[in-house]
């Protein structure tokens, strides 16, 4: 099983697929998310689940990204259902279910796309969402923020002291405000009157200050309340992102093989964990099996 590039989406097709899963990772690593997220994509591909996951590039514009990804993750999921995973004509087998699966930024889209845009989802499953405002999410915007309105200032005043010597007046330099598109509250306004997939499972790492999983929650229980579910696990944020580690010792065990096995055994349990829980949520039945 090896991944191949569809329309700009990676994609992994197991032999005997249950499901597809639409991938969306993280604002500063989703360029890439078949190396990023290749343990726990993997993982799930080895477990039956087509993954299509679409990378993007973070701007501004969240609204036009959500667009763009849904677009191309449609051409590959088009191409899937009439030529990968095509089944016999005679058969009646219903067409496989598609699930969405984000990470941070990727949640945000999972939830625009499904708020804005008509689409046939089985579920989501969000992990890690955030909703905050550029100032924090992005390094150096608050900084810049601050410099161009103390600009801002220290030119009015200059105005106002030269303003009787000056036939035409000093231009203006404007505040820098920098905001995403849709704000913070208009994404949750949006969220809670117009999202429109029903089961939805969100997940939350107990180690992570970056996650606003509550506030999400509280809107998804306005809409879909016997159908959203909320999991806390142990880990942080970047825990989706974790790569499974070899650790190989040397003929003779010493002290530092044992602390490299401690490092690989706290390193890829937390992941672990949360392969196993997103297998019993997509797949309850299978799980009790």
């Amino acid at each position: 099983m090896e991944w191949q590039e569809i329309y700009g989406n990676w994609v992994l097709v197991p032999p005997r697929p249950i499901a597809i899963i639409h991938f969306l990772g993280g604002a500063f690593v989703a360029t890439a998310p078949q190396v990023t997220y290749r343990a726990l994509l993997e993982y799930l591909a080895a477990e039956g689940y087509v993954i299509v996951a679409t990378p993007f590039v973070n701007t501004l514009d969240h609204v036009t990204i959500a667009q763009r990804v849904m677009r191309m993750s449609n051409l590959a999921l088009d191409y899937l259902c009439n030529e990968l995973l095509r089944r016999d004509a005679s058969s009646n087998s219903p067409a496989l279910p598609i699930y969405g699966l984000g990470h941070s930024m990727g949640c945000k889209l999972h939830l625009l796309i499904g708020s804005l845009f008509p689409q046939q989802r089985a579920g989501n499953i969000l992990i890690s969402f955030n909703n905050y405002p550029a100032k924090r999410s992005i390094p150096l915007v608050e900084q810049f923020t601050q410099f161009s309105k103390l600009a801002a200032q220290v030119t009015s005043q200059f105005a106002a002291q030269l303003d009787s010597q000056l036939t035409a007046p000093l231009p203006q330099v404007a505040a820098f405000d920098v905001e995403f598109t849709p704000s913070p509250a208009e994404t949750s306004r949006l969220i809670a009157e117009r999202y429109q997939v029903r089961r939805n499972l969100l997940i939350k790492f107990n180690n992570d200050d970056l996650d606003q999983t509550r506030a999400l929650d509280q809107a998804l229980q306005q809409r879909f309340p016997e159908l959203t579910s909320v999991l806390i696990l142990k880990g942080n944020h970047l825990t989706p992102l974790g790569q499974e580690v070899n650790w190989r010792a040397g003929r003779e065990f010493t002290p530092f093989d044992a602390v490299g096995q401690f490092f690989k055994q706290e390193l890829t349990r937390d992941l672990n964990q949360l392969k196993q829980e997103l297998l019993c949520w997509l797949n309850p039945l299978e799980s009790l099996g």
